[in-house]
């Protein structure tokens, strides 16, 4: 069972209100360089790290993936947030997706029946 991730934060500040802004999470602070995000909102218990680093499948990172019933409202959300949409929405086996990155760089998916 995977009990926790981490992710690395360029703009540790931009990522957090990005998170908090677009999925509603809530983040505990542990010094100036990580805070935590929990289960109760993120749907795993996890947290960044301050590096100048961004996770991206162009790297070979691994991609985390959303789910919600309507991508083109949580598309907008995450634009007005200041997420970029990296790759439009496009069909895949189980339905359709589309990828983003967030103010740190690091790269997530959101899918949807």
């Amino acid at each position: 069972m995977i009990n926790y991730l981490e992710l690395p934060a360029q703009h540790l500040a931009a990522t957090k209100t990005f998170f908090e802004t677009v999925f509603n999470w809530q983040f505990t602070d542990f010094g100036p360089d990580y805070t935590a995000f929990s289960q109760e909102q993120a749907g795993m218990n996890g947290g960044f790290y301050r590096a100048n680093l961004a996770s991206t499948t162009k790297n070979g990172a691994a991609l985390i993936v959303f789910y919600n019933t309507d991508l083109l409202s949580i598309g907008q959300k995450i634009e007005q947030a200041g997420g970029i949409i990296v790759q439009p929405i496009f069909d895949f086996p189980g339905g359709k997706r589309f990828h983003f990155t967030e103010p740190s760089g690091n790269e997530f998916a959101v899918w949807s029946e």
